[in-house]
């Protein structure tokens, strides 16, 4: 994929996680050498959810069961970076050194990146090319997990550019054909990848202006869903402006020729396409391409565009309201990707420069609740129709609190239409806790050339350090698995 590419560029039920933790791996070491060493080759039988106990416990405790599928030197590896990614200065010497003149150096720039790629990199990324990335994904696979696929491309300058990226997603969903069926559950990509980031800009200042004054006229405008509701932040277009030229017009449709040939790769390739949420000053643009795909290509109870909602925003909940009425209205099935957001510094320094208000919640609390309220919502959807839900989270309360819901409306035998995820490297305890409860997990994996895939991550680091440094209980869960292969070691 990626080498063939480059050349393009609260109150918790206990219903939860039913024996998810506390099952066997019926595996038997051959010598004590063989207890610390091997592990499971592929995961425990999926709960049948139609037997489920009478009285369920959520348990943590069960290491063995938890981590069965990795491998002791896997484990070692994954505690040893999540440890180092969790101590704050490490990324601001990371920032500081791939943005220095230093990488200007050759020597240093290869060891440098010859370091990063065995470290964080591999942990945190699919890999480069094609044999290592399909190599990942099968890991994944055996181990009962799916993989989102995120070819690591933003930001692009021009029509060049952005031709480049789109050949680079287009090889990714073609690759996805050779994989084992089912294993790759999306194909993720970024509209700021295929359009121009300023013509994004200049789409999303006319799309606010329109919602402050709806007599406004924007002749090129598609078909779409709302992309704003009452309380949407629109600080960022204080003055009228000037409609697109004529060159802009003509940018803004080859941009959307190129995600309506992405779109239908997908739909040839049966494999549903999930378009990553953006910062707000571009966001309503992002919108506007996802909607407007969305309603062209989610046919027959069937979404193959997902848009992504951010439950940090203050406006997400009520969007969302109105987005899923609207579809609903129009017989358009709906997919929904959940996250919290990865733009908090941002946003806040954007708002606060301009003298408004952050339009990110004022406390985690308040995102938290926001999160699990959106979670609650689409899930209902889900049970009623054909919406579909990727409820992305690293917050295992609000894991448990979502896969309890699911249990509660009988969500387990439509699953297909639930996808939980998180990032690749992080949270595994969560990530095979809902294996083992029988839902459907998928690893959002980054992949390319380390070089082009390194500033991409540090930014993503940078802006989610809360998240790194919240890896505790990965990291003692870990440790946890490890004394326990050790003892099994000098038994």
């Amino acid at each position: 994929m990626a080498r063939s590419i480059v050349s393009t560029q609260s109150k918790i039920s206990k219903k939860v996680f039913f024996c998810a933790f506390n099952r066997s791996l019926n595996t038997a070491a051959s010598s004590p050498a063989a207890a610390f060493t091997a592990a499971a080759t592929s995961p425990p039988p999926p709960i049948d959810l139609t037997d489920s106990p009478a009285t369920p416990t959520v348990d943590f405790t069960d290491t063995r069961t938890l981590f069965g599928s990795l491998s002791t030197s896997e484990l070692l590896r994954a505690a040893a970076n999540l440890h180092v990614a969790a101590i704050g200065p490490v990324v601001d010497v990371g920032m500081r050194v791939m943005n220095s003149k230093l990488m200007d150096v050759e020597v240093i720039r290869d060891v440098v990146l010859g370091t990063v790629k065995h470290t964080f990199y591999r942990h945190f990324c699919a890999g480069e090319d094609d044999a290592a990335v399909a190599k990942t994904v099968r890991r994944l696979h055996d181990a009962g997990l799916r993989s989102m696929l995120d070819y690591a491309l933003e930001y692009a300058d021009d029509e060049a550019s952005c031709d480049r990226n789109l050949d680079g997603f287009l090889r990714t969903i073609e690759a996805t054909r050779s994989l084992p069926p089912g294993s790759a559950s999306f194909v993720v990509t970024k509209v700021s990848a295929i359009c121009p980031l300023r013509l994004l800009e200049r789409v999303s200042d006319l799309l606010r202006w329109q919602q402050k004054n709806p007599s406004f006229n924007l002749p090129w405008k598609l078909k779409t869903l709302p992309i704003f509701s009452e309380s949407s932040p629109l600080y960022h277009t204080l003055e009228q402006p000037k409609p697109l030229t004529h060159e802009e017009e003509k940018s803004l449709q080859m941009s959307h020729e190129r995600l309506m040939k992405i779109c239908q790769s997908c739909v040839e390739a049966n494999v549903p396409l999930a378009i990553d949420a953006e910062h707000t000053k571009v966001q309503p643009a992002i919108d506007y391409f996802t909607y407007s795909a969305a309603i062209i290509h989610n046919k027959d109870h069937n979404p193959i565009v997902y848009g992504t909602i951010q439950a940090y925003l203050k406006d997400a909940k009520d969007r969302l309201l109105l987005v899923t009425k609207e579809a609903a209205k129009m017989k358009v099935p709906l997919g929904i990707k959940l996250v919290r957001g990865a733009y908090m510094s941002s946003e806040s320094k954007l708002a606060s420069s301009l003298g408004f208000e952050s339009p990110i919640h004022n406390t985690i609390q308040d995102t938290h609740f926001c999160y699990n309220t959106c979670a609650s919502f689409l899930l209902d959807n889900i049970a009623k129709g054909s919406s579909g839900a990727i409820l992305a989270t690293h917050n295992v309360e609000s894991g448990k609190l979502a896969a309890s819901k699911a249990y509660e409306i009988g969500i387990g035998k439509m699953k297909q239409k639930l996808e939980f995820a998180q990032l690749y490297g992080m949270s595994e305890a969560l990530s095979f806790g809902l294996r083992n409860a029988g839902f459907q997990v998928s690893k959002y994996m980054p992949f390319g050339p380390v070089d082009m895939v390194m500033p991409y991550l540090l930014r993503r680091a940078e802006e989610n350090r809360g998240l790194l440094s919240a890896s505790n209980l990965d990291r003692q869960l870990m440790r946890k698995e490890l004394g326990r292969r050790m003892k099994e070691y000098f038994r």
